[in-house]
């Protein structure tokens, strides 16, 4: 158990910020998974650029690496040209 309160301070801090990493990782993968379903092209080059932005902002803070967005955002571009 903490033995000062900044300890406590911290646990504190750090659950809040676990949970809202997990919300964002949550709603990105979602969003994802909303993107590989869409049929047409219009719709996936309507949607790519709004779903990148996410990947970024997740890597931007360490909620994912930084390869692991780039090999996201490559695979669904390329799925957006296969289209």
């Amino acid at each position: 158990m903490a033995n000062h309160k900044s300890a406590l301070k911290n646990i504190r801090s750090d659950e809040t910020k676990r949970l809202r990493n997990r919300l964002q990782h949550k709603t990105t993968r979602n969003a994802i998974r909303k993107f590989q379903e869409l049929t047409t092209k219009k719709q996936a080059q309507k949607a790519l650029p709004d779903l990148v932005s996410k990947i970024d902002k997740l890597a931007k803070r360490n909620i994912i690496h930084a390869n692991k967005a780039a090999n996201l955002k490559s695979k669904l571009t390329k799925h957006a040209a296969s289209l």
